[in-house]
């Protein structure tokens, strides 16, 4: 098998897999992201671990189930000692690097217990999730979120554009005609450009930030997680994207009134979010959707020029590209706003993989309707770039024979989590925090939730692809939902946390049998000789 020599990992926070014209939206055109999968492969049932930002990018980095890392919600550190993809890496010789966002949280309390310093070379991959930051930037810098001074503010002011938080005054608002600040957390300003020239927008930023880290990349391999922030949230985006797309560009939700009425006390209590109130209203929608495609769109023509680069320097020939996103976005969507459940808007991801191997030439320009998880990239770099197999470790599987075409035996479910312990649907269904939680188990057809306290959702995605029909009570199918759940409990009863010792080393033991000296059980050395087992005694020569 070839060898890669480089990857470049590029993910858009809050990007639905039908926002791209080769998923098939009819009016929001990415040629750029299409000529990626024409020279590659498209993913088209890829589903993340959680449909939140940081349990969904913990489980990237990790390469682990939600359950196994712990870091279940945004703001909930990813603990000390739990490996990462950049530890992976580095042990072959690789590095691993960051440009844009991880929305990871340290976990110093645990760094200080071990007496980690935070400035040290451990500290800092401890801290950045496994990466070495050339540029760590989370998009979210009111009041300084995760950086009191992040590096865009200071280029911002480089550039003209001051004041106390450029990110938020510029980058993020508007203006009206009198040159007062129109911000872009209101939901009704998104129809309005944001003050920030388009050249210094955050997107072209850290294209820029990505081209420069290429730039600097010695000869030793490399893998570049460029993750931009948008199309996330605040959805306001510069000219000439801000009124590229209007109201006969918008989709009709996807929704019905069914749902609206559901009795499923998790469902309705979601759409009591302030956020869900939001999109269940046509004129958010109508103001916001067209912002969110310019975004997207902005994201498109910004990637053609990252991998205009990338041909004129050749770096096309030793390095493989990925598109994804750590999550959907609802838009109004099921009487949704954001993300969170498990519907195809919020859950599903795309995935476009160009590998620049001969070995994967079979498949340029196919799609592939396997179910993979978000959990799959790690070990599938891992391999690529030259590390041993840590099944143990890593609970994905590498895409590889799906890359090369290869028949192979595939997974037949996708998991996904959700712990909505720090939510208001807790509070308003009077639940304890430990029992606030959610998984998505799916086959490819039947899509089932368990709501632990409450009955199941299920949905068939084979009669109803748009997922608007709940049969989880209906009971015509209590044998599917018996045998999803049958399924999801012996998911759930396999080993997620026994990673300090690999299958090769367990087998040895097994055969080995109790640690060299100890013999337990024995009555005599007849026994002990039949057994192939060392005597307790060994023999000594008196005579010396």
């Amino acid at each position: 098998m070839g060898k890669l020599k480089n990857v470049l990992w590029i993910m858009a926070d809050q990007l639905r897999w039908d926002y791209l014209s080769c998923y098939g939206h009819p009016h929001l055109e990415t040629p750029h992201m299409d000529a990626l999968a024409a020279r590659g492969v498209r993913f088209n049932q890829a589903y993340v671990q959680s449909p939140i930002c940081g349990p969904s990018r913990m489980s990237f980095y990790t390469g682990r189930y939600v359950r196994s890392h712990g870091a279940t919600w945004n703001g909930f550190p990813l603990r000390v000692g739990e490996p990462t993809l950049g530890d992976h890496l580095r042990e072959i010789g690789a590095e691993c690097v960051l440009v844009g966002k991880t929305h990871m949280i340290p976990d110093t309390e645990g760094m200080k217990r071990l007496g980690i310093e935070p400035e040290s070379i451990i500290g800092i991959h401890t801290a950045e999730c496994g990466f070495t930051p050339f540029e760590r930037d989370d998009g979210m810098h009111p009041e300084g979120y995760y950086d009191k001074n992040p590096p865009y503010d200071d280029y911002l002011r480089e550039h003209g554009l001051g004041g106390e938080n450029p990110w938020e005054e510029w980058a993020n608002s508007a203006e009206d005609e009198d040159g007062s600040l129109l911000s872009g957390w209101l939901l009704k300003h998104s129809d309005k450009p944001a003050r920030v020239p388009e050249e210094h927008s955050e997107t072209p930023y850290l294209t820029k930030r990505g081209i420069d880290f290429i730039e600097q990349a010695g000869d030793k391999p490399w893998l570049c997680h460029l993750s931009y922030i948008k199309p996330h949230w605040p959805y306001i985006v510069p000219p000439p994207y801000h009124d590229m797309y209007g109201p006969d560009d918008i989709l009709p939700p996807v929704r019905s009134n069914a749902e609206r009425m559901t009795d499923h006390p998790v469902y309705k209590a979601w759409q009591n979010h302030r956020v869900c109130k939001a999109f269940a209203r046509d004129e958010v929608r109508e103001t916001v959707i067209p912002a969110y495609m310019g975004l997207v769109k902005q994201l498109d023509d910004q990637l053609g020029r990252l991998f205009k680069y990338l041909e004129d320097t050749g770096r096309m020939d030793d390095t493989m590209i990925v598109m994804s996103s750590d999550h959907g976005d609802y838009l109004g969507d099921h009487w949704l706003g954001e993300k969170d459940l498990f519907h195809d808007a919020s859950a599903r991801i795309p995935l476009i993989i160009y590998d620049p191997r001969e070995e994967a030439d079979a498949t340029r320009g196919t799609t592939c309707d396997e179910l993979v998880e978000g959990i799959d990239l790690a070990p599938t770099f891992l391999e690529l770039m030259g590390g041993e197999a840590k099944p143990h470790i890593l609970e994905g599987r590498s895409l590889v024979p799906l890359l090369e075409g290869k028949p192979v035996e595939w997974r037949k479910y996708a998991i996904s989590e959700y712990d909505y312990a720090t939510r208001q649907s807790r509070l308003e269904l009077d639940l304890d925090e430990a029992d606030a939680r959610l998984l998505m188990i799916y086959d490819g057809r039947w899509k089932y939730v368990h709501a632990e306290g409450f009955r199941p959702l299920l949905f068939d995605l084979e009669s109803d692809p748009d997922e608007l029909v709940d049969l989880g009570a209906d009971p015509e199918h209590e044998e599917t939902r018996a045998r999803l759940h049958e399924a999801l409990f012996a998911w759930a009863r396999q080993h997620h946390n026994r990673i300090t010792r690999t299958p090769e080393q367990i087998d040895r033991m097994a055969k080995g049998g109790e640690p060299p000296g100890i013999l337990i059980g024995f009555w005599d050395e007849d026994e002990i000789r039949e057994s192939g087992r060392k005597s307790v005694h060994p023999p000594v020569n008196l005579d010396n």
